[in-house]
């Protein structure tokens, strides 16, 4: 990051000393009394209404600005969109000081500046609806010139693509780039529809702590902080599972949490390493119905952001309509390799791999295996929404056995565009098989598996008091938002993505 101003980022500064000379204060305290939004008043505006749309005020950013002598035509962009406006030298000089227009408007306003008009609505010859102004106040003067954009017709045809930019700057391309702002529009709406879905069926929203002594309820790498009043290492979340359980051990019957969770591991198109998942966990239910509520829920996701269950990703078309397809992880190797691995060891899991070139290391157990065949050979064909069911006991440390099914448990990931969106699980209540599936866990530790889990005491005792019979899911929020909105990467669905900082360059 430089700290030498441009030649333009010197010329705005001595327009602002130009400002202040006449007594204009660039950065006004006082409320404005915004009236109106741009696409309000487009869509609004017509021969029947137009009376209504006689004394109207909107504040926005100056885009561009057409000379014409004694009138301008500019275009300004509020937070909605934008709406051309018409500024005669007469309409806002009514006496004989000028100054307003020849000097301030003309010639110290620049692209960027942020002003407050009033006035009536009009068509244009041309047809446009626009904005006659009576009265301009200066609001924000901008020192930054933004990148010029070019535009015709509604069309951009040179928009900032520069990852650099995009991300680090997200202020200027949001301004730049308008429609960057409708997937964090459409990221929202998706999460007010869940909520509300969620809420009309009994569940209730709640909160659980970021900073904790166990970093547990996924197998993750945590990252490390310290608490100096009590002197105790902690660490950031990397899921919030736990202690949603801990809720319903406590009596609630359905509580979930939209968690910020952090885990210290790599970033590429699909993870960054501060990420939300949505948690729920349901009382007296299992996995069935957890995939029957996760696909009605999907599919309601997919109406309210684009009024079909069709939704396109790419070059594909996917279908959100309910019911999904189910596959075991089983079958679902076995369809893409013609390897039955339901039966084999640790070494003939290592065989098989070895037999497809897929890279294995000694730290990895039986669970990891399976999960780097599933991940390598068939993941990436699970296009439509799949659930992918009846994984082993070795890959689940935190699911309920199989209820008929020796050496399974009852958990399901959903796959679609050949990514994980959810995983699901009819939980494990029972104390005693929890604690030695966490023991498990120690042992992969000590083998060299920095991900596996550690042993929380605490929840092992809060499951001897009982836990009802349980169906917990976790969703990624920004995986379903990259799905909904046809965004490539994560970092397009993060307003502020990770980044390594930028150097200051004197």
């Amino acid at each position: 990051m430089s700290t030498h101003l441009s030649e333009q980022e010197l010329i705005r500064r001595e327009k602002l000393a130009e400002l202040n000379k006449l007594g204009i204060d660039a950065y006004p305290a006082p409320l404005y009394p915004v009236t109106h939004y741009s696409t309000a008043v487009k869509a609004g505006f017509n021969e029947e209404t137009k009376d209504e749309y006689k004394d109207v005020c909107i504040a926005g950013r100056i885009m561009s600005v057409r000379d014409m002598g004694k009138a301008c035509f500019a275009v300004l962009q509020d937070s909605h969109g934008r709406l051309q406006v018409y500024v005669r030298r007469d309409d806002i000089c009514p006496g004989e000081d000028k100054t307003l227009y020849d000097v301030v408007f003309k010639k110290l306003l620049d692209i960027g500046d942020i002003i407050g008009v009033k006035g009536y609505v009009f068509t244009t010859k041309t047809g446009e609806t626009s904005l006659h102004v009576k009265e301009l106040t200066v609001l924000t003067k901008s020192l930054k010139p933004l990148p010029v954009v070019k535009e015709a017709e509604g069309q951009t045809f040179d928009a900032v693509t520069d990852p650099e930019f995009k991300y680090r700057q997200r202020y200027a391309d949001l301004i730049i780039n308008p429609q960057v702002k409708d997937v964090f529009v459409k990221r929202t709406i998706l999460i007010n529809t869940i909520r509300e879905y969620l809420n009309e069926h009994g569940a209730l929203e709640v909160d659980t702590p970021v900073l904790q002594t166990i970093p547990g309820g996924a197998a993750a790498r945590p990252f490390t902080t310290h608490h100096n009043a009590l002197d105790v290492p902690m660490y950031m979340r990397i899921a919030n599972e736990l202690y949603l359980k801990r809720l319903i051990v406590g009596g609630f019957d359905w509580v979930y949490e939209f968690s910020r969770n952090f885990r210290n591991e790599g970033m590429d198109r699909t993870h960054n390493p501060e990420f939300t998942v949505l948690e729920w966990y349901t009382a007296y239910k299992d996995y069935f119905w957890m995939m029957n509520v996760t696909e009605n829920l999907l599919e309601r996701i997919a109406i309210a952001l684009h009024g079909t269950t069709d939704v396109q990703v790419g070059d594909k078309t996917i279908s959100f309509k309910a019911p999904f397809k189910r596959l075991s992880i089983f079958e679902a190797i076995k369809e893409n390799t013609g390897i039955d691995v339901s039966g084999l060891d640790e070494e003939g899991l290592r065989s098989v791999c070895k037999q497809l070139n897929i890279h294995v290391d000694a730290s990895m157990g039986k669970g990891k295996l399976i999960d780097e065949l599933f991940g390598e050979t068939s993941e990436a064909k699970c296009i439509q929404p799949t659930f992918i069911i009846d994984y082993p006991i070795e890959m689940s440390p935190l699911t309920k056995k199989h209820r008929s099914k020796e050496g399974l448990v009852e958990r399901f990931e959903l796959m679609v565009n050949g990514k994980e969106v959810a995983n699901a699980y009819s939980e494990l209540n029972d104390p005693i098989d929890q604690r030695e599936r966490f023991e498990d866990q120690v042992k992969l530790k000590e083998r060299g598996d920095d991900e596996a889990m550690f042993i929380d005491y605490d929840f092992l005792r809060a499951l001897e008091y009982g836990m009802p019979p349980t169906s917990g899911i976790g969703i990624g929020i920004d995986r379903l938002v990259m799905l909904m909105t046809n965004q490539p990467s994560i970092q397009d669905v993060l307003l502020f993505p990770m980044m390594r900082p930028e150097k200051t360059v004197e």
